[in-house]
Protein backbone atom coordinates (compact mmCIF):
# COMPACT_ATOMS: atom_id res chain seq x y z
CA UNK A 1 0.00 0.00 0.00
CA UNK A 2 2.69 2.48 1.10
CA UNK A 3 4.68 1.94 -2.66
CA UNK A 4 0.77 2.71 -4.36
CA UNK A 5 0.62 5.46 -2.47
CA UNK A 6 3.93 7.24 -3.05
CA UNK A 7 3.72 6.28 -6.97
CA UNK A 8 0.46 7.94 -6.88
CA UNK A 9 1.67 11.00 -5.43
CA UNK A 10 4.11 11.09 -7.81
CA UNK A 11 2.52 10.73 -10.71
CA UNK A 12 -0.01 14.00 -9.19
CA UNK A 13 3.20 15.90 -8.91
CA UNK A 14 4.41 15.05 -12.34
CA UNK A 15 1.37 15.38 -14.25
CA UNK A 16 0.05 17.95 -12.48
CA UNK A 17 -1.29 20.71 -12.84
CA UNK A 18 1.00 22.02 -10.30
CA UNK A 19 1.34 25.94 -10.19
CA UNK A 20 3.89 27.32 -12.45
CA UNK A 21 3.88 24.21 -15.19
CA UNK A 22 0.63 23.67 -16.93
CA UNK A 23 -0.82 26.21 -19.63
CA UNK A 24 -4.29 25.39 -19.22
CA UNK A 25 -6.56 27.33 -21.58
CA UNK A 26 -5.38 30.87 -20.37
CA UNK A 27 -6.55 32.60 -23.59
CA UNK A 28 -8.59 30.67 -25.44
CA UNK A 29 -7.65 30.05 -29.45
CA UNK A 30 -9.25 27.93 -31.71
CA UNK A 31 -6.82 28.15 -34.47
CA UNK A 32 -7.60 25.33 -37.30
CA UNK A 33 -3.53 24.80 -37.80
CA UNK A 34 -0.71 22.07 -36.60
CA UNK A 35 2.95 22.68 -37.23
CA UNK A 36 5.08 19.28 -37.32
CA UNK A 37 8.93 19.94 -35.99
CA UNK A 38 11.31 16.78 -37.36
CA UNK A 39 12.98 15.17 -34.09
CA UNK A 40 16.56 14.94 -34.81
CA UNK A 41 17.25 11.70 -34.06
CA UNK A 42 19.79 8.81 -35.25
CA UNK A 43 18.05 5.76 -36.46
CA UNK A 44 18.50 3.34 -33.62
CA UNK A 45 17.16 -0.36 -32.87
CA UNK A 46 16.57 -1.29 -29.77
CA UNK A 47 15.36 -5.06 -29.48
CA UNK A 48 12.87 -5.55 -32.19
CA UNK A 49 11.97 -2.02 -32.41
CA UNK A 50 13.66 0.40 -34.84
CA UNK A 51 13.35 4.07 -34.95
CA UNK A 52 12.27 5.53 -38.29
CA UNK A 53 11.23 9.13 -37.69
CA UNK A 54 9.42 11.78 -35.58
CA UNK A 55 7.62 15.10 -35.09
CA UNK A 56 7.13 17.67 -32.19
CA UNK A 57 3.70 18.62 -33.11
CA UNK A 58 2.55 22.09 -31.70
CA UNK A 59 -0.47 24.28 -32.58
CA UNK A 60 -2.03 27.60 -31.28
CA UNK A 61 -5.19 26.09 -30.72
CA UNK A 62 -5.76 26.10 -26.88
CA UNK A 63 -7.49 22.80 -27.49
CA UNK A 64 -4.63 21.08 -29.10
CA UNK A 65 -2.62 18.56 -26.75
CA UNK A 66 -2.80 16.12 -23.77
CA UNK A 67 -3.35 13.08 -26.80
CA UNK A 68 -4.20 9.62 -25.09
CA UNK A 69 -5.47 7.46 -27.97
CA UNK A 70 -4.03 7.26 -31.89
CA UNK A 71 -5.31 5.74 -35.00
CA UNK A 72 -4.24 5.64 -38.57
CA UNK A 73 -7.01 6.44 -40.29
CA UNK A 74 -5.60 6.46 -44.08
CA UNK A 75 -2.28 7.16 -45.77
CA UNK A 76 -0.71 9.72 -43.88
CA UNK A 77 -3.82 10.45 -42.15
CA UNK A 78 -4.01 10.34 -38.33
CA UNK A 79 -7.05 10.57 -35.82
CA UNK A 80 -5.93 11.83 -32.42
CA UNK A 81 -8.42 12.25 -29.17
CA UNK A 82 -7.37 14.13 -25.71
CA UNK A 83 -8.47 13.11 -22.60
CA UNK A 84 -9.79 16.85 -22.15
CA UNK A 85 -12.72 15.52 -24.88
CA UNK A 86 -11.21 16.81 -28.33
CA UNK A 87 -10.74 14.90 -31.02
CA UNK A 88 -7.75 15.97 -33.80
CA UNK A 89 -7.63 15.03 -37.23
CA UNK A 90 -4.69 15.76 -39.20
CA UNK A 91 -2.80 14.64 -42.49
CA UNK A 92 0.76 14.77 -42.26
CA UNK A 93 3.43 13.35 -44.73
CA UNK A 94 6.87 12.36 -45.08
CA UNK A 95 8.31 15.52 -45.13
CA UNK A 96 6.38 16.58 -42.40
CA UNK A 97 3.92 18.94 -44.07
CA UNK A 98 0.98 19.21 -42.03
CA UNK A 99 -2.78 19.74 -43.66
CA UNK A 100 -6.83 19.25 -43.42
CA UNK A 101 -6.52 19.79 -39.71
CA UNK A 102 -9.31 19.46 -37.51
CA UNK A 103 -9.26 19.99 -33.73
CA UNK A 104 -12.95 19.37 -32.41
CA UNK A 105 -14.67 18.73 -29.44
CA UNK A 106 -16.22 14.68 -29.01
CA UNK A 107 -20.05 14.87 -28.92
CA UNK A 108 -21.72 14.33 -25.57
CA UNK A 109 -25.07 12.66 -24.54
CA UNK A 110 -27.50 14.66 -25.01
CA UNK A 111 -25.69 17.86 -26.07
CA UNK A 112 -24.60 18.79 -22.17
CA UNK A 113 -21.49 20.53 -21.44
CA UNK A 114 -18.49 18.53 -21.46
CA UNK A 115 -17.03 18.42 -18.44
CA UNK A 116 -13.43 16.40 -17.39
CA UNK A 117 -14.79 13.90 -15.65
CA UNK A 118 -17.62 12.76 -18.30
CA UNK A 119 -15.08 13.25 -21.97
CA UNK A 120 -12.07 11.43 -19.96
CA UNK A 121 -11.49 9.93 -23.18
CA UNK A 122 -8.24 7.05 -22.70
CA UNK A 123 -8.17 4.75 -25.56
CA UNK A 124 -9.68 4.67 -29.09
CA UNK A 125 -9.79 1.95 -31.80
CA UNK A 126 -11.43 2.94 -36.02
CA UNK A 127 -12.92 0.53 -37.46
CA UNK A 128 -11.32 0.97 -41.15
CA UNK A 129 -14.10 0.40 -43.12
CA UNK A 130 -17.27 2.55 -41.88
CA UNK A 131 -14.49 5.09 -40.05
CA UNK A 132 -16.65 4.57 -37.33
CA UNK A 133 -14.39 4.89 -33.80
CA UNK A 134 -14.85 3.64 -30.61
CA UNK A 135 -13.65 5.64 -27.71
CA UNK A 136 -13.28 4.24 -23.63
CA UNK A 137 -13.89 6.81 -21.23
CA UNK A 138 -12.24 6.75 -17.74
CA UNK A 139 -14.03 9.30 -15.86
CA UNK A 140 -17.71 7.09 -16.39
CA UNK A 141 -16.31 3.61 -17.10
CA UNK A 142 -17.97 3.14 -20.60
CA UNK A 143 -16.81 2.73 -23.90
CA UNK A 144 -19.22 4.49 -26.59
CA UNK A 145 -19.26 4.49 -30.64
CA UNK A 146 -18.95 7.56 -32.43
CA UNK A 147 -20.39 8.05 -35.88
CA UNK A 148 -17.35 8.37 -38.84
CA UNK A 149 -17.27 12.18 -38.45
CA UNK A 150 -17.22 11.90 -34.64
CA UNK A 151 -19.99 14.49 -34.37
CA UNK A 152 -22.80 11.90 -32.80
CA UNK A 153 -22.71 8.78 -30.24
CA UNK A 154 -23.98 5.85 -32.10
CA UNK A 155 -24.31 3.85 -28.68
CA UNK A 156 -22.78 3.43 -25.61
CA UNK A 157 -22.92 1.28 -22.33
CA UNK A 158 -20.99 0.73 -18.74
CA UNK A 159 -18.22 -1.59 -17.81
CA UNK A 160 -19.73 -3.99 -15.41
CA UNK A 161 -19.49 -4.09 -12.11
CA UNK A 162 -17.33 -3.57 -10.04
CA UNK A 163 -16.86 -0.05 -10.95
CA UNK A 164 -12.99 0.55 -11.62
CA UNK A 165 -11.84 3.64 -10.41
CA UNK A 166 -12.03 6.93 -12.02
CA UNK A 167 -8.18 7.28 -12.34
CA UNK A 168 -7.19 3.85 -12.84
CA UNK A 169 -9.78 2.47 -15.24
CA UNK A 170 -10.16 1.38 -18.69
CA UNK A 171 -6.69 2.86 -20.05
CA UNK A 172 -5.83 0.67 -23.63
CA UNK A 173 -8.48 -0.68 -26.16
CA UNK A 174 -7.86 -2.97 -28.95
CA UNK A 175 -9.86 -4.63 -31.66
CA UNK A 176 -8.54 -8.29 -32.39
CA UNK A 177 -7.99 -9.35 -35.43
CA UNK A 178 -10.68 -11.91 -35.43
CA UNK A 179 -13.73 -8.77 -34.39
CA UNK A 180 -13.25 -9.25 -30.36
CA UNK A 181 -12.07 -6.13 -28.46
CA UNK A 182 -9.49 -6.26 -25.19
CA UNK A 183 -10.32 -3.65 -22.31
CA UNK A 184 -7.06 -2.87 -19.87
CA UNK A 185 -7.57 -0.81 -17.16
CA UNK A 186 -4.53 0.95 -15.71
CA UNK A 187 -4.82 -0.29 -12.63
CA UNK A 188 -8.10 -1.43 -10.92
CA UNK A 189 -7.36 -2.78 -8.05
CA UNK A 190 -4.95 -4.71 -5.54
CA UNK A 191 -5.43 -8.07 -6.96
CA UNK A 192 -1.97 -9.90 -6.93
CA UNK A 193 -2.84 -11.54 -9.54
CA UNK A 194 -1.97 -8.55 -12.00
CA UNK A 195 -4.30 -5.91 -13.45
CA UNK A 196 -8.00 -6.60 -14.22
CA UNK A 197 -8.59 -6.43 -18.05
CA UNK A 198 -12.20 -7.42 -20.13
CA UNK A 199 -12.52 -9.34 -23.60
CA UNK A 200 -15.82 -8.54 -25.60
CA UNK A 201 -16.93 -11.40 -27.88
CA UNK A 202 -19.40 -8.58 -29.58
CA UNK A 203 -19.56 -4.74 -30.09
CA UNK A 204 -18.54 -3.29 -26.64
CA UNK A 205 -20.69 -0.44 -26.91
CA UNK A 206 -23.61 -2.33 -27.40
CA UNK A 207 -25.87 -4.43 -25.30
CA UNK A 208 -24.58 -8.27 -25.26
CA UNK A 209 -22.90 -10.86 -23.23
CA UNK A 210 -21.01 -10.32 -20.39
CA UNK A 211 -17.44 -9.48 -20.61
CA UNK A 212 -15.14 -12.48 -20.05
CA UNK A 213 -12.53 -11.01 -17.19
CA UNK A 214 -8.85 -12.01 -16.92
CA UNK A 215 -5.44 -10.14 -15.55
CA UNK A 216 -2.55 -8.87 -16.97
CA UNK A 217 0.38 -9.32 -15.33
CA UNK A 218 3.16 -6.55 -16.74
CA UNK A 219 5.85 -7.91 -14.47
CA UNK A 220 7.70 -4.79 -13.64
CA UNK A 221 6.88 -3.03 -16.60
CA UNK A 222 4.66 -0.61 -15.59
CA UNK A 223 0.84 0.26 -16.12
CA UNK A 224 -0.36 -0.33 -19.76
CA UNK A 225 -1.09 2.93 -21.75
CA UNK A 226 -2.34 1.67 -25.09
CA UNK A 227 -2.25 -1.46 -27.16
CA UNK A 228 -2.64 -2.30 -30.76
CA UNK A 229 -3.27 -5.55 -32.69
CA UNK A 230 -0.63 -6.60 -35.05
CA UNK A 231 -0.97 -8.73 -37.97
CA UNK A 232 -0.23 -12.07 -37.17
CA UNK A 233 -2.99 -11.58 -34.12
CA UNK A 234 -1.29 -10.89 -31.42
CA UNK A 235 -1.10 -7.84 -29.33
CA UNK A 236 1.27 -4.90 -28.75
CA UNK A 237 1.12 -3.39 -25.86
CA UNK A 238 3.02 0.35 -24.42
CA UNK A 239 3.99 -0.08 -20.83
CA UNK A 240 4.83 3.66 -18.91
CA UNK A 241 7.01 2.97 -15.76
CA UNK A 242 7.37 6.13 -13.54
CA UNK A 243 11.11 7.15 -12.60
CA UNK A 244 13.08 9.60 -11.74
CA UNK A 245 15.57 10.01 -14.91
CA UNK A 246 14.28 9.57 -16.90
CA UNK A 247 10.66 10.63 -15.37
CA UNK A 248 9.09 8.20 -18.27
CA UNK A 249 10.46 4.57 -19.33
CA UNK A 250 8.19 3.43 -22.33
CA UNK A 251 8.36 -0.61 -22.47
CA UNK A 252 7.12 -2.79 -25.56
CA UNK A 253 5.64 -6.06 -24.99
CA UNK A 254 3.59 -8.75 -27.18
CA UNK A 255 1.00 -10.83 -25.98
CA UNK A 256 -1.05 -13.65 -27.46
CA UNK A 257 -4.60 -13.12 -26.88
CA UNK A 258 -5.25 -17.13 -27.16
CA UNK A 259 -3.74 -17.30 -24.24
CA UNK A 260 -6.76 -15.41 -22.53
CA UNK A 261 -9.50 -17.60 -20.38
CA UNK A 262 -11.72 -16.70 -17.64
CA UNK A 263 -9.19 -15.41 -14.56
CA UNK A 264 -6.47 -16.22 -16.30
CA UNK A 265 -3.50 -14.35 -15.93
CA UNK A 266 -2.01 -12.76 -19.22
CA UNK A 267 1.85 -12.18 -19.80
CA UNK A 268 4.12 -10.72 -22.47
CA UNK A 269 7.41 -10.56 -23.82
CA UNK A 270 9.43 -7.52 -23.67
CA UNK A 271 10.54 -6.64 -27.64
CA UNK A 272 12.22 -3.23 -27.00
CA UNK A 273 11.75 0.21 -25.81
CA UNK A 274 11.45 3.75 -26.86
CA UNK A 275 15.28 5.00 -26.71
CA UNK A 276 16.18 7.32 -23.60
CA UNK A 277 16.62 10.25 -25.66
CA UNK A 278 12.65 10.54 -27.00
CA UNK A 279 11.22 9.88 -23.27
CA UNK A 280 7.76 10.74 -23.14
CA UNK A 281 3.95 10.07 -21.83
CA UNK A 282 3.45 8.23 -24.42
CA UNK A 283 -0.28 7.27 -24.05
CA UNK A 284 -1.49 6.29 -27.84
CA UNK A 285 -0.30 3.75 -30.56
CA UNK A 286 -1.40 2.32 -33.74
CA UNK A 287 0.22 -0.15 -36.17
CA UNK A 288 0.00 -0.05 -39.69
CA UNK A 289 1.50 -2.17 -42.62
CA UNK A 290 3.03 -0.46 -45.54
CA UNK A 291 4.66 -2.67 -48.19
CA UNK A 292 5.03 -5.61 -46.50
CA UNK A 293 6.60 -3.44 -43.62
CA UNK A 294 5.34 -3.41 -40.24
CA UNK A 295 5.05 0.09 -38.14
CA UNK A 296 4.04 1.23 -34.90
CA UNK A 297 3.03 4.56 -34.02
CA UNK A 298 3.09 6.42 -30.64
CA UNK A 299 1.80 9.76 -29.46
CA UNK A 300 2.68 11.75 -26.45
CA UNK A 301 0.46 13.39 -23.98
CA UNK A 302 1.87 16.23 -22.80
CA UNK A 303 -0.64 17.07 -19.66
CA UNK A 304 -0.88 20.42 -21.02
CA UNK A 305 2.37 20.51 -19.23
CA UNK A 306 5.37 23.54 -20.59
CA UNK A 307 8.41 20.72 -19.67
CA UNK A 308 6.44 17.90 -21.83
CA UNK A 309 6.00 17.61 -25.63
CA UNK A 310 3.14 16.35 -27.71
CA UNK A 311 5.66 13.51 -29.89
CA UNK A 312 4.29 12.04 -32.74
CA UNK A 313 6.92 8.68 -33.84
CA UNK A 314 7.48 6.05 -36.01
CA UNK A 315 8.70 3.08 -35.62
CA UNK A 316 9.35 -0.19 -37.92
CA UNK A 317 8.74 -3.47 -36.24
CA UNK A 318 11.39 -6.11 -37.10
CA UNK A 319 12.70 -9.96 -35.79
CA UNK A 320 9.59 -10.31 -33.83
CA UNK A 321 9.19 -13.12 -31.59
CA UNK A 322 7.56 -16.15 -32.97
CA UNK A 323 4.18 -16.71 -31.50
CA UNK A 324 3.73 -19.68 -28.65
CA UNK A 325 1.45 -20.38 -25.93
CA UNK A 326 3.66 -19.56 -23.41
CA UNK A 327 2.84 -16.19 -21.26
CA UNK A 328 -0.90 -17.35 -19.62
CA UNK A 329 -1.26 -18.85 -16.74
CA UNK A 330 -4.69 -19.73 -14.77
CA UNK A 331 -4.40 -19.56 -10.65
CA UNK A 332 -4.74 -23.01 -8.95
CA UNK A 333 -5.74 -22.73 -5.25
CA UNK A 334 -4.42 -19.52 -4.20
CA UNK A 335 -5.20 -16.18 -6.20
CA UNK A 336 -1.57 -14.62 -6.00
CA UNK A 337 -0.23 -18.23 -6.80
Amino acid sequence: MRRRLLTAALIFALLGPMPGTVLRFTEIDLTQSIAARPIAFAPEKEGAVRFVRGWHLVSPNSRFGGFSALARIGADRFQLVGDNGYGTRLTLDLRGAVSDVRIRPLPTPDGRPARKSMIDAEAMFVDPASGKSWIALEGINQIWRLDADLAAIEARRKLPRPRWPSNRGPEAMVRLTDGRTLVLSEDADDDPRGREALLYIGDPAEPGPAPTRFFYASDGRGAVSDAASLPDGRILLVHRRLGFDPVFTTILSVADPADIGKDAILRSRTIGRVPRPLAENYEGAAVSVENGHTFLWLVADNNFNVWQRSLLLQFELVDLPPKGRQTAKRPRGNPAA
